[in-house]
């Protein structure tokens, strides 16, 4: 069997581990011979391969693990590319979360004008990093985790159509495993139907793969009569257990289908904003949560010379990056849910919008699974910010501030155009150097 070469761009975040954790538990059906880890921040990766090493180390692993600040190096030789990179880094993501609170609008990085604001300075390094793939290993299939991946998945349509890109996202694996874990049912029987965009979706029934039983409305009863929690970790942020208590205010109002835990900053905008800090956000939490215990771990595995025993949990990330690369890798048409062009498989939205969706995955890339029309209330929400993210990545290639007004106007985390132009300039003075210059 072939061994495969991978390269992760933006290695040094903290679920890189997670990611080898994965390639060790797969290495009997997805050999790799070689990991390069390739990150512009050159300090904090030799941190996270550091702790990465050790994690090799105790799998008795042959993988050869190379870091390096240089793409050719990088690049060169691979097979898959897995990209994760953070534009900014968490210093923008305070502002991008803290801006928006100032004028009372949701502060959060993926959704609403923060993620609108990480939009704009994550497409010129994707595009280059595209690009740089093209040039040292044009056969590699790049598998995209950086955010906010509707934004990005638009603006690679636009500027680079015929890239050996897969654009995804691990939350509906992370919603998926927390609801098995609330009805007592493991995700790997769990067949999705789902709809949306990223960030912005609903699933219409979960089958269950052995019995064909529609497993949605147990879970329905679950969450709205009982409520499900995150999935168990060691230290659970309590921004996530507010998150999936959102669940069920969500599913109170409109119980039809099983939203996307995202949808609670465009449904309930204003109950986000209520219970917000805007002195303390997420960016905090994670910075003496997560990282703070990533860095912990990294320096007890050093000390002990050993990852085990450390009770430290990672997220569903690298355990789906490295399925779907298996799959690619081996042809197996696995079923996921996906960042897709539509081409029809939502009739009633357009052709070109980027759809997250199932899709089967194969050695030639992946083919979506179509669905009938949705109802006119999903279509219209879609609609809204599917429209809203369009105009925001044409204001990036236009250089048009009237189109970046319209985008973060029409983003259903704000009230007005007003509360759209404050947030929108000071960004704008937040963000130079990484927003083009929009006039």
């Amino acid at each position: 069997m072939k061994q495969f070469s991978i390269t992760i761009a933006g290695s040094g975040s903290t679920r890189t581990p997670g990611v080898f954790i994965s390639l060790m538990d797969k290495k009997a059906t997805f050999p790799v011979k070689r990991v390069v880890m390739y990150d512009i921040d050159s300090d904090r990766q030799e941190k996270i391969a550091a702790l990465v090493r050790i994690v090799l180390k105790d799998a008795n692993s042959d993988i050869e693990l190379i870091t390096t600040t240089d793409p050719k190096t990088a690049f060169t030789g691979a097979d898959f590319v897995f990209t994760q990179i953070r534009a900014g880094g968490m210093e923008c993501r305070e502002w991008d979360e803290k801006i928006p609170l100032r004028y009372g609008c949701v502060g959060q990085e993926t959704c609403g004008a923060g993620g609108f604001a990480y939009g704009m300075r994550s497409i010129r390094p994707m595009i280059e990093l595209v690009e740089l793939v093209e040039k040292y290993a044009p056969a590699a299939w790049i598998l995209n985790y950086s955010n906010p991946a509707s934004i990005v998945a638009e603006a690679l349509r636009h500027a680079k159509p015929n890239s050996r890109v897969i654009n995804i996202c691990d939350m509906p694996v992370g919603i998926e495993k927390a609801v098995g874990q609330a009805i007592g049912i493991d995700r790997k029987y769990f067949e999705p139907h789902y709809f949306g965009i990223n960030h912005f979706g609903w699933y219409t029934h979960i089958y269950h793969t052995e019995t064909g039983e529609d497993l949605l409305p147990m879970i329905r009863k679950k969450i709205i009569g009982e409520g499900i929690a995150p999935l168990k970790d060691p230290v659970t942020e309590k921004s996530w257990f507010e998150t999936y208590g959102m669940l069920t205010k969500m599913m109170e109002l409109f119980p039809e289908y099983l939203p996307n835990t995202y949808m609670q900053y465009y449904l309930f905008p204003d109950k986000v904003v209520e219970k917000s800090d805007p002195n303390w956000t997420r960016t905090n939490e994670i910075a003496v949560g997560r990282e703070q215990r990533i860095w912990e771990a990294a320096a007890t595995a050093m000390e002990r010379g050993t990852f085990e025993g450390l009770n430290i949990q990672f997220s569903a990330h690298g355990e789906f990056i490295i399925d779907l690369a298996e799959s690619l890798a081996l042809n197996k048409k696995t079923r996921f849910l996906l960042i897709t062009e539509n081409n029809g498989a939502i009739p009633n939205l357009p052709a070109d919008a980027m759809v997250e969706i199932p899709a089967r995955l194969g050695v030639n890339g992946l083919e979506p699974v179509a669905r009938g029309p949705i109802p006119m209330f999903y279509q219209g929400l879609i609609m809204a910010q599917l429209c809203a993210e369009k105009l925001l990545v044409e204001a990036y290639f236009e250089n048009s501030y009237q189109k970046a007004l319209q985008a973060f106007t029409l983003n259903k985390t704000v009230p007005s155009a007003a509360a759209a132009k404050l947030i929108l300039d000071d960004l704008i003075v937040a963000n130079k150097g990484f927003w083009p210059e929009l006039r």
